[in-house]
């Protein structure tokens, strides 16, 4: 196959077409660059007697080619093309790039650069974050007893990331005696990390790194020992758990468990009593459970509760009890309680029953309160009950569209409740509330630098009616004055997948749509479970066209309504919510004047059938296993990929990242060489893919908002917006 893959060295054509423009305006020397032309290379692929022809199969390489000192013939005619493309894209965008400078400037202008995080008690410590001016990367903190003690730094990642394209630490994780600091390294993007630990007295460190985990550990009570995931090196299935003790060799750690269901993913960790190490093993369908005492880390893991598929829950302990948090026989789920002892499902007691109305999400344990997050008509709620009397209280907040969620509660003997705030015009805030005396105390609210005056936005909970009569939650926010004659420009977001709530979040980025005239809209449609579990049932499998048409539904919604109009509608969307992009485009491209399309999921069948590549497999019960015939059928009449025809299509910009190991980055290279072949428009489509990075993109706490100023770019030259 390599013999038959010839390409141009684009770059060069492009830097010959440039030089060739000299004496015309930068907008015309744009215009008239021509595209690269990917190789058509036939393969067949063959399932259930179907045969499809992918001409652009010869673009997927091995992370063992891309990583090759000495690139083979193949691996280099795929990174020349991928280069061609880059080159192609920053052609076409130069006129913006001066444009580009100033989003930069101005969004990277509202964060302060000298911040710190709010800080919390653990274990005699306060712990925090803080960022330094110009620097890209935090700096992990702690003060002993008191706020008034010397700062002691524990990670500074800016002196870890010197030398980096690309550096992620997750992880951290101190040791009970306080004097050990796990934490992991991702100097890739592919989410292979290795461990490392610290000792804080000497800042040296010590002990031997262990590569290819999950990057998170479970301390045992007597520091001795951690618990750690390690990953498949193909698939990057979370799939072993070992033990290993401080100072010995890695290689001799005592293998704890293996998951042998390549369904399901694995991980460890330890229960907020400090009592339990709990295994965990989790599929989209189903969970289990092992635990462990703390204080007994060379003992045996117990199964908490005999696997069962289609039994979803999650366990907390405190006291003598587990709370356990489940499906059975509730789709909106249901409380439950358990002995310690005595952990089987058949003694699980109901606590908290089942609502049709209200998905219960999860709980936060305190030793007089318990703390209940729900969501219920696209909001999140948090309920406050008091383990003594029972009674119970809903917190207000005033505002139509908002996110709330528990933030770092590690005390159980506090009244106190810190939790998190933030809406499409709040900014993101912390705060302490009293579960006794219902006070709350903001603690700190993300200051916009430059100024930032809520009242000058406002934000709406719209309800868009699909076809088949079901109402569909959107969260908007505008300037205010916004007038409802049809000519706003309208960026409409969606994801839809996993059961993953899209909430309203503020971004600062983001007012530098809004305040250059731009409605931004969230639609909240099904696959997510912004209404409850069902809303998740009801987008996923055979079911998965609803988030798709959903989608549309929601911007005929805007368009009916006098929001905006097709010329001035933009739509976006990244990994799964790529996968809705690529499948509006192809089923109603009319709607939209320009879509980006980031890290985008679009060649579903091919990509499923393939179980070496990472997370195929854990994904069968969120798209179907196309091993079935009924489901590869269903699956190949929305796969973007498989669905692209001879049409019009909308400008379109599609981000990826050549070590993406979420999204391929041949997925969306394919689609856009494709694309390139078969569209009858003359619309504008641009490839960037960037060679340092993985599915999260760039690394750092600004080099982020080169690609977002970019994007932003490429979305207000098409609304005719150049300053």
């Amino acid at each position: 196959m390599q013999n038959l893959i010839r390409l141009s060295l684009m770059s060069v054509s492009v830097a010959l077409l440039i030089s060739c423009q000299q004496g015309r305006d930068k907008e015309a020397a744009a215009v008239d660059v021509e595209p690269p032309k990917a190789e058509k290379v036939p393969f067949e692929l063959t399932a259930h007697g179907n045969k499809r022809t992918d001409n652009y199969y010869w673009m997927k390489l091995s992370d063992a080619q891309k990583n090759a000192e000495q690139k083979d013939e193949q691996t280099q005619k795929v990174l020349n093309y991928l280069n061609a493309e880059n080159d192609y894209r920053k052609a076409k965008l130069k006129h913006t790039e001066a444009f580009q400078e100033k989003l930069y400037n101005e969004i990277v202008g509202r964060i302060k650069q000298t911040d710190e995080s709010v800080p919390y008690k653990k274990n005699g410590y306060w712990y925090y974050n803080r960022f330094e001016q110009g620097q890209e990367y935090p700096i992990y903190c702690r003060k002993k007893g008191t706020l008034d003690a010397k700062e002691e730094i524990m990670l500074n990642v800016n002196e870890l990331a010197k030398g980096h394209d690309y550096f992620r630490v997750q992880g951290l994780s101190v040791s009970e005696n306080n004097n050990l600091l796990a934490y992991g390294v991702d100097t890739v993007s592919r989410r292979r990390y290795t461990i490392y630990i610290k000792d804080l007295a000497t800042g040296k460190i010590i002990d031997q790194p262990v590569p290819n985990t999950e990057g998170y550990v479970a301390w045992s009570n007597d520091n001795s020992v951690y618990f750690y995931t390690m990953k498949d090196s193909v698939t990057l299935r979370s799939e072993r758990i070992y033990r290993h003790k401080v100072n010995n060799d890695p290689k001799k750690d005592q293998l704890i468990f293996t998951e042998n269901d390549d369904t399901f993913y694995t991980g460890i960790y330890k229960t907020k009593s400090n009592k339990y190490m709990v295994i965990w093993s989790s599929s989209t369908l189903t969970n289990h459970y092992q635990i462990l005492d703390a204080n007994k880390p060379e003992g045996k893991f117990t199964e908490f509760s005999p696997r069962e598929k289609g039994i979803e829950y999650s366990i907390d302990h405190y006291g003598d009890k587990f709370y356990i948090v489940t499906n059975l026989d509730a789709v909106n789920f249901r409380l439950m309680e358990t002995p310690e002892t005595k952990t089987g499902k058949a003694n699980w007691k109901e606590k908290i029953a089942h609502r049709k109305d209200t998905l219960l999400s999860g709980i936060e344990l305190f030793k007089d309160h318990m703390v209940v997050t729900e969501r219920a008509n696209a909001n999140t709620l948090m309920r406050v009950v008091d383990q003594k009397t029972g009674k119970k209280h809903y917190l207000d907040f005033g505002e139509p569209a908002y996110v709330v969620y528990p933030a770092t509660n590690v005390d159980f003997e506090t009244p106190l409740l810190r939790y998190g705030y933030a809406s499409l015009t709040t900014p993101n805030s912390t705060y302490d509330y009293n579960m006794v005396t219902r006070e709350k105390k903001l603690l700190k609210q993300q200051e916009v630098v430059g100024g930032y005056n809520p009242a000058d936005y406002v934000t709406e909970r719209l309800w868009a009616t699909a076809d088949d009569g079901t109402k569909i939650p959107m969260s908007i926010v505008y300037k205010k004055g916004m007038k409802k004659d049809g000519n706003n420009n309208t960026m409409l977001y969606g994801y839809g997948s996993y059961g993953a709530s899209t909430d309203p979040f503020f971004s600062s980025t983001r007012l530098s749509l809004l305040d250059r005239g731009f409605i931004y809209a969230i639609a909240h449609i099904r696959g997510g479970q912004e209404m409850g579990r069902q809303w998740y049932e009801d987008g996923k499998m055979f079911k998965k066209k609803n988030t798709f048409t959903d989608f549309i539904d929601c911007a005929e919604f805007m368009i009916d309504e006098g929001y905006t109009k097709p010329e001035k509608l933009f739509a976006s969307g990244g990994s799964a919510g790529g996968l809705l992009m690529g499948a509006v485009v192809n089923m109603r491209p009319d709607l939209f004047k320009a879509v980006l399309a980031q890290v985008p999921f679009v060649d579903v069948v091919t990509t499923m059938l393939d179980d070496d590549i990472p997370l195929t497999t854990g994904e069968f019960d969120e798209w179907g296993n196309p091993d079935v015939l009924e489901s590869y059928m269903y699956m190949l009449e929305y796969s973007p990929y498989d669905q692209v025809k001879a049409q019009n299509y909308p400008n379109m910009m599609v981000t990826t990242g050549l070590h993406d190991s979420q999204v391929q980055y041949w997925e969306p290279a394919k689609w856009v060489a494709k694309l390139r072949e078969m569209k009858t428009d003359n619309n504008t489509l641009l490839l960037r893919t960037n060679m340092e990075t993985g599915h999260g993109g760039t690394t750092g706490r600004f080099k982020v908002y080169r690609e977002t100023a970019e994007e932003y770019a490429f979305i207000l030259d098409q609304a005719g917006i150049a300053e």
